[in-house]
């Protein structure tokens, strides 16, 4: 790697990361607009977030007593830079040098850094002593073994359908924005692809700890779970990695269902700058409907589940159905 390439890598990650931090807080922001809408209430500006951060950044940074400091004020720095480290795998729209790194086995990668966001919140809560962290930190373990079986199910549907067609480096995202998955399948696939979507889309709340699957923080039951301990910079941390984490996953799923861009439907040419910009903003809006739809809408109208009920409802009824995806769009490869 020359002098230039390193140069322009760097300037793509901090580019990157600044773009995660803004818009996950501004689609945070967005999210609770749209609930307290939705609830009949006022609700706080979209610019609540950003208010929050400022504040927490700027307030004591308390360690317990009882606490392992190093890694009790580490998780909040892993969980951060591994949340940033995800976007650098992923499309962002038709813009040239993204994702900055595309290897061939890309997707596979996702799915084990994703888990590591996680990890870092379970290490932390485990490192502060309390016991409200250290029931939060168990049922943070045990949501994440449930919702990996959809994600692993999806992921497996994908790469054995471009497999099966031929397609070289069948987990690269990059393989799917030139080669929209919808376009591959047959009646039966697209039926698979539509449960994989719905099953994906439920993934979302799990993932960032949203209700109803937000059992490791249940404020009512173990007053705050995983983060009860931790307040100032480490939580401002902590929470700009969910930020940046929510921007993460919902691009994962335009990345997988939806690659198109706004120029594929209405052809640019007259101007590069133009085009870049209609795709930045369709980008957007796709990230948006998403959000909407696996987080704002499922946390409207469910409540909280209790735990057992979150692994019943991604081992038998989620998995079920990523499976059933699974073997349709199997089926589909062989007709």
């Amino acid at each position: 790697m020359n002098a230039t390439t390193l140069l322009l890598t760097v300037a793509g990650t901090i580019g990157m990361a600044l773009f995660g931090l803004l818009a996950g807080l501004w689609f945070t922001g967005i999210d609770r607009v749209l609930a307290a809408r939705m609830q009949a209430r006022i609700g706080p500006p979209v610019r609540q977030p950003f208010i929050d951060m400022a504040k927490l950044m700027v307030k004591q940074n308390v360690v317990p007593a009882n606490a392992i400091p190093w890694l009790f004020n580490g998780a909040p720095l892993l969980a951060l830079a591994s949340a940033i480290t995800i976007l650098l795998y992923i499309p962002m729209a038709a813009l040239p040098n993204l994702p900055l790194l595309d290897l061939h086995g890309d997707l596979v990668l996702i799915m084990y850094l994703l888990l590591i966001p996680g990890l870092a919140m379970v290490a932390g809560g485990l490192s502060s002593g309390s016991p409200y962290a250290t029931i939060g930190a168990q049922r943070e373990m045990v949501t994440m073994i449930a919702y990996e079986l959809p994600l692993a199910s999806t992921v497996i549907a994908f790469a054995w359908k471009l497999s099966s067609l031929g397609i070289e480096y069948p987990f690269s995202l990059a393989t799917l924005a030139t080669a929209p998955i919808w376009t591959l399948v047959g009646p039966v696939g697209f039926m698979g692809l539509l449960l994989l979507l719905a099953t994906m889309v439920l993934v979302v709340p799990g993932e960032l700890g949203r209700i109803p699957f937000d059992a490791p923080e249940a404020e009512t039951e173990i007053a705050g779970g995983l983060l009860v301990e931790y307040s100032g910079r480490n939580l401002a941390l902590f929470s700009l990695s969910l930020a940046v984490k929510t921007i993460v996953v919902t691009s994962l799923i335009v990345a997988l269902f939806f690659p198109w861009n706004f120029t594929d439907f209405v052809p640019i040419s007259c101007c590069p700058f133009l085009a870049a910009g209609a795709n930045i903003l369709f980008f957007l809006v796709k990230l948006l409907v998403v959000l909407f739809f696996s987080v704002t809408l499922v946390r409207i109208s469910v409540a909280r589940f209790r735990i057992t009920q979150v692994v019943d409802v991604y081992w038998k009824v989620l998995g079920a159905l990523s499976i059933v995806g699974l073997i349709l769009v199997m089926v589909d490869a062989r007709i």
